[in-house]
């Protein structure tokens, strides 16, 4: 079993975590969840397509807003989880053991800010969009 980095999979759930790379790069090409990450944005491009200006751009992107912000809370939860039960369960085979540097408070301090503003925009479109008929944009 090869060796999983920590920090890697952080870093990847908060950049590409929407498409899925954190999932595949621990689970493997199978992952289930991994699959439905990287349908996000076929989805998103199928419903960006027929939207034919009667429904806003926002409702088009919303399954890929929303695999992102799980990205985002996977990766808190990849990044907060301690270097020995990361290593129980990713590492178990491997003779190296996983030593978390400052660089994954770099990546979880990045990923809180990104995620906090990410949510709190969807969340305040959505209202927007819901209630105002998209008065305030």
């Amino acid at each position: 079993m090869p060796y999983k980095n920590k920090t890697l999979a952080t870093a990847l759930a908060l950049s590409l975590g929407g498409l899925g790379a954190h999932r595949f790069y621990l689970h493997g090409g199978v992952d289930r969840i991994g699959v439905l990450h990287a349908c996000s944005l076929p989805v998103a491009g199928l419903l960006y397509t027929r939207t034919d200006g009667g429904v806003d751009v926002f409702f088009a992107l919303l399954p890929l807003l929303v695999s992102y912000i799980a990205a985002f809370i996977a990766a808190l939860a990849i990044g907060l989880t301690p270097d020995g039960k990361w290593d129980a369960r990713f590492n178990t085979g491997a003779a190296k053991r996983t030593e978390s540097t400052w660089i994954l408070a770099v990546l979880l301090v990045a990923t809180l800010m990104v995620g906090a503003t990410v949510l709190i925009a969807t969340i305040s479109r959505l209202f927007d969009l819901m209630y105002t008929g998209g008065a305030y944009g």
